[in-house]
């Protein structure tokens, strides 16, 4: 895109325009940095850059015609700025949302854990078995809200055990607190 622009007429000298994309560039480079905070500022930042080096570079060959250099320089600022924030949130962000994966499987399976301990006693109560029987998987499918046995979101197997023990579950640190008097 070679723009070539007139010469000025002598005696009246034009007035320079504000470069649309410089403007588009600044907008753009606030908008990244404003919504960098809630994670969608990702979505401006490049565009926010390119408008910006696109727009000083029509600006300078311009001879005069635009203006709006500082709003351009400005823009890519903001964008390479937003830019660094991101690379520096990446690191610290993803340990955590895998450490709250981690943590919100492990909370499923107790409650889990909790649902078959549950089923266990009641299946102990209205047949009559006593501490030390142990139930079966089907035993218990009948005490559960949708018919099935419970799983393990971290892919882990359960053990029911017998009644009076707590059930477990084959991953580490998902087992159910125990409780004393």
């Amino acid at each position: 895109m070679n723009e070539n622009f007139p010469p000025p007429l002598p005696g009246n000298p034009p007035q320079p325009k504000t470069s649309g994309l410089a403007i588009l560039s600044l907008v753009l480079g606030i908008l990244s940095v404003a919504l960098g905070i809630v994670c969608i500022g990702f979505i401006f930042t490049i565009p926010a850059i390119i408008c910006g080096h696109i727009a000083l570079s029509k600006i300078e060959r311009s001879g005069g015609a635009l203006e709006g250099r500082g709003l351009a320089i400005a823009g890519f600022v903001t964008g390479y700025a937003s830019l660094a924030l991101i690379l520096l949130m990446v690191p610290i962000a993803i340990p955590n949302f895998v450490k709250a994966r981690e943590t919100s499987m492990m909370n499923a399976c107790i409650n889990n854990l909790r649902q078959i301990d549950a089923a266990k006693n009641e299946w102990a109560l209205e047949h009559g078995k006593k501490p030390g029987d142990v139930p079966t998987a089907q035993d218990l499918t009948p005490y559960f809200k949708n018919g099935a046995f419970p799983t393990c979101p971290a892919g882990g197997t359960y053990t029911i055990g017998p009644v009076g023990e707590n059930p477990t579950c084959s991953v580490p640190r998902h087992k159910l607190p125990q409780y004393g008097l």
